[in-house]
């Protein structure tokens, strides 16, 4: 158990403010519902964040997990100096080519209405991407407190700046039109402040990495970026694929849908909702992958490696479960939140989340079981294995969405991910055997569905009874505490604050 507990320890360090700062921004976004009355008017700004994922693959071309790959076998500051001068070099390359493309790209992506967005999405990447490594160096070096202190300020001033702008700003202008404000603030602007806000919070996290960004020495050894871009390259292949799974259903939503322009952008915008929803499981995940992969790297040369990679699954499934119930369960309860301090509009397709929820926990899984071809310099797997997954994306949402909307785009996030998850699983046990308790892991995962189906149909026969749904999601997660509790009893029972509830 000292590998699960090490990682515990690294998790709540780096995962806590990657959680605390995306919790953050996740409130921040969750309360687009309560700015914005209409969803369609949403529409463009879910658009520009669909694009910069897509984009920071690009920037990033799989430099963060090849420092962490070349740090166990290589001088760490000659890697950190060609790394970063090569990330610095086609950052710029990379923004002036999307300067010149700026008209193309508003056009393909509907948005020709708000240009300015893209140029603020491009400053956004590439201030995001110098930050990339300094990052990367602080988790590799374990410094946990600078990086909690860079994350979690760079969200504050986001949100500082948003609600400034949008709350503050418009309030005091309304009561005095002559108030000095009126020099800094831009009615037309309007919603474009989140990109305002995000500009700044990366601005900000880029003056507090200062120190890590000033021990760059100006020396490129070309000999060594060969090595790690033929190390990397795949990794392309599989962020950008990778991207395309997770965000195509709402790049092309407007597209195949087949609505009229405004019913369009208000179905995106509200999928946009249901998919900030059942992020609350990514946000988990992200945090885990923040500690894990420096984790398995540093792990991958101990004899107890595999064993000790199959445990740690078992518990991140068990935690992704109680995220699941946790979403699961209280649906109604959220639902009600929204119908009674915002529009109803904003609820439609609220059944959607636990399958995009559950979507979600076979990609953290995935990439639990992803480790074995970034330890066995196999990355040409991981691309094949999300490139055919793209592929169903892409195909699914094209049949699925003009059919069934938001279910046909969320069970095609479903489909891709569970093809990923048991594809990897499959090539894992061939190249890297790793004893996963395969059995144990599917029981909790069908638990965790059978409950919240289970739940669903009962409160319907109840015509959505709130105190009901509630007193039933209670009982459900106590059922499923219990359940874990004799199962693993045997390891629950060495951490020393959970074993004394053994012992009553």
């Amino acid at each position: 158990m000292s590998g699960i507990k090490k990682l515990t320890g690294q998790t709540l360090w780096y995962g806590l403010p990657t959680i605390a700062s995306r919790f953050l921004g996740y409130l921040m976004n969750m309360a687009l519902p309560f700015f914005i009355d209409m969803p369609s008017k949403t529409a463009d700004l879910v658009q520009v964040y669909t694009l910069i994922p897509f984009l920071n693959v690009l920037y990033a071309y799989g430099m963060e997990t090849a420092y962490f790959r070349f740090s166990q076998t290589h001088d760490k500051q000659k890697l950190y100096n060609t790394l970063s001068l090569s990330m610095l070099t086609s950052s710029i390359l990379f923004s002036i080519i999307l300067l010149f493309c700026q008209d193309s790209i508003a056009t393909a992506t509907d948005l020709t209405h708000h240009r300015d967005f893209i140029l603020w999405m491009i400053a956004i990447i590439t201030i995001d991407n110098l930050n990339t490594l300094p990052f990367a160096r602080l988790r590799q070096e374990n410094r946990p407190r600078k990086y909690a202190l860079a994350r979690i300020m760079g969200i504050v001033v986001n949100i500082a700046t948003v609600v400034f702008f949008m709350g503050i700003v418009p309030s005091v202008l309304a009561k005095n039109p002559d108030n000095f404000l009126n020099i800094i603030y831009n009615k037309e602007l309007g919603i474009g402040y989140y990109l305002v806000g995000n500009l700044f919070g990366s601005l900000f996290t880029l003056l507090v990495l200062s120190k890590e960004i000033k021990q760059v020495r100006f020396t490129f050894d070309l000999s060594l970026w060969k090595e790690v871009m033929k190390y990397s390259y795949p990794l392309i292949i599989v962020g950008l694929g990778g991207m395309v799974n997770d965000v195509l259903s709402r790049l092309i939503y407007r597209h195949v849908v087949h609505l009229p322009e405004e019913q369009a952008n208000h179905e995106l915008g509200v999928f946009a909702n249901i998919f900030r929803l059942a992020l609350l499981i990514t946000i988990m995940i992200q945090a885990f992958r923040m500690a894990a992969e420096p984790f398995f790297f540093n792990q991958s040369k101990s004899e107890n490696a595999p064993a000790t990679y199959a445990r740690i699954m078992k518990f991140f499934v068990i935690v992704c479960c109680f995220m699941f119930l946790g979403i699961g369960l209280f649906l109604d309860v959220l639902q009600w939140f929204f119908l009674t301090f915002s529009s109803k509009q904003w609820v439609e397709g609220f059944l959607a989340i636990p399958i995009l929820a559950l979507g979600n926990i076979f990609l953290g899984i995935y990439y639990n079981l992803s480790i074995w071809y970034k330890l066995t310099n196999k990355n040409l797997y991981g691309a094949m294995i999300t490139i055919a997954g793209a592929a169903i994306t892409i195909v699914l949402n094209i049949l699925l969405i003009p059919k069934f909307h938001y279910y046909g785009a969320a069970w095609a996030t479903f489909a891709c991910y569970f093809f990923m998850m048991i594809s990897s699983y499959w090539l894992g046990k061939k190249h890297f055997p790793v004893p996963y308790p395969v059995r144990k892991i599917s029981g909790y995962i069908l638990f965790s569905v059978l409950a919240v189906v289970s739940h669903q149909l009962l409160v319907m026969q109840l015509n959505g009874n709130l105190l009901f749904s509630i007193s039933l999601g209670l009982l459900m997660i106590l059922s499923f505490v219990v359940v874990v509790g004799r199962l693993e009893k045997k390891e629950i029972s060495t951490i020393p604050f959970l074993a004394r509830l053994y012992k009553k």
